[in-house]
């Protein structure tokens, strides 16, 4: 009985599994292309479907050189998530609800092998088959596996994650199946704060007891780590009570940045955490003009830093992209997670005004962004010329047990069977004997000690 095969996935030379941008989907391109310069009509009409590109490469599993039976091979896209709300809590750790996880396929299973009918299993040396994944890219609905899938996250103590597995399965005869994992980060690029739709300007007015007016101008809402938000207030009197407005004093300002999480916002019972992310507060002290107060607030989106204390970038982990952001505007199963910007304004005299306005968190920089407009501007144009229905993928390679030359795949080489050969063949080896090699006599002595033996019977 022959032991699992030895498996492993490389991905394409010098470059990572993933090929495209998640989340970009063809309305997106068009936006972002009108607003640049170079405008490519073949662009404008064909998605950028992203995909993960690669090889699954299947060896002997016991020694070097013994076959494995193989009757099937598959490989899928794996998305798991996991959510324990009171993880950062180590009273409520464990006394509260235990960690509830989800498994859920992305895209569709593709076959790579199956042996012939009427064989149980093929007998392998090697084996290298191309595949090729595609990443929907379009919201299907109620169809969890044709949803954009949301970027790989780990929130701090582990309170939400989520990551993708390449799940290879090799089904050897008919009672052995093996299932092989391979974590894959994944990032979604529909957050760019480059992207025009998150350039235009908002605009909110909001009023209390109707004494006070507070308005607020945000130029752009999408940031990200160590992007500066400049927001421009202003405060206006009601002109129907301008006696009591006239009275009353602004005494501070505050600019905060929210992060909102939602665990299980599609269950019955979704709790909400919200965290401080960064505050700004500017002291006024004055009283309300009649014709009104306006000033500009701002702060710095705050950042991680990646780097160790001596400089060098830590190592993360294999399913998580390193990002500048401890978390960002993400929705997924299990959990949601929104950013809001509140504006609030203390007055003496009147009530405190306040606004809540939802923004968006990229896990880029304004300058990463960019530069990111560029590849994703190539990649649209290669993704152009591969066909969903038929991406001509390279040809597998299988190599049977039977074939000849098949020890050539492991780089191997059957030595003893062309030792003598070797040694006639080339002068240098004439006189060597290998180390396992017998010591022959010479043919004289091998006669005369048959001759010997015939006359001793005699």
């Amino acid at each position: 009985m022959s032991g699992p095969a030895s498996v492993r996935v490389s991905g394409p030379p010098n470059s990572s599994f993933l090929v495209g941008y998640p989340g970009i989907s063809a309305t997106l391109v068009r936006q972002f292309q009108l607003q640049l310069v170079f405008a490519y009509a073949l662009i404008l009409t064909s998605p950028v479907q992203p995909r993960i590109e690669g090889k699954v490469e299947i060896r002997p599993g016991q020694g070097f050189s013994m076959p494995v039976p193989v009757s099937l091979v598959r490989i899928c896209l794996q998305r798991r998530e996991t959510i324990h709300p009171d993880a950062d809590s180590i009273a409520k750790r464990h006394l509260g609800a235990p960690r509830r996880e989800t498994t859920d396929l992305v895209g569709k299973e593709q076959l790579l092998f199956r042996c012939s009918s009427g064989k149980e299993a093929e007998r392998i040396i090697a084996m290298d088959l191309p595949f090729v994944l595609f990443i929907p890219f379009g919201r299907g609905g109620e169809e969890s596996n044709r949803r954009i899938p949301p970027a790989s996250l780990q929130l701090p103590s582990r309170t939400a994650e989520t990551y993708y597995e390449l799940v290879v399965t090799v089904q050897q005869g008919h009672s052995n199946q093996y299932k092989y994992t391979f974590p894959i980060p994944l990032q979604r690029y529909d957050t760019l704060s480059t992207f025009g739709m998150y350039n235009k300007p908002e605009s909110k007015l909001v009023t209390n007891d109707n004494i006070v007016h507070l308005g607020i101008n945000l130029p752009r809402w999408s940031y990200g780590p160590s992007d500066p938000i400049t927001v421009y207030i202003k405060l206006s009197p009601n002109l129907d009570w301008l006696s009591k407005a006239k009275r009353v004093t602004i005494e501070k300002i505050t600019l905060t940045v929210e992060e909102e999480i939602t665990f299980n916002p599609e269950g019955d019972e979704p709790t909400k955490k919200i965290n401080r992310i960064s505050k700004q507060v500017q002291p006024v002290k004055t009283k309300m003009p009649e014709a009104g107060y306006a000033t500009n607030v701002g702060l710095t989106f705050p950042s991680k830093d990646l780097r160790d204390p001596e400089g060098v970038v830590r190592r993360g982990k294999p399913q998580f992209p390193l990002y500048e952001v401890t978390s960002f505007t993400t929705t997924s199963t299990l959990y949601k997670i929104e950013f809001y910007l509140v504006i609030k304004v203390n007055l003496s005299g009147a009530r405190d005004v306040m606004i809540r306005q939802p923004i968006v968190i990229c896990p880029l920089d304004q300058q990463a962004c960019k530069e990111e407009m560029d590849a994703i501007e190539q990649a649209a144009k290669d993704a152009s010329h591969v066909d969903p229905n038929n991406p001509m993928l390279p040809a597998p390679t299988v190599i049977l047990a039977n074939d000849r030359d098949s020890l050539r795949a492991l780089g191997l080489w059957m030595a003893f069977k062309n030792l003598f050969a070797m040694r006639h063949a080339h002068p240098k080896m004439a006189g060597r004997r290998c180390a396992n090699e017998p010591q022959l006599k010479p043919r004289r002595e091998y006669i005369s000690h048959a001759r010997s033996s015939v006359t001793a019977q005699r």
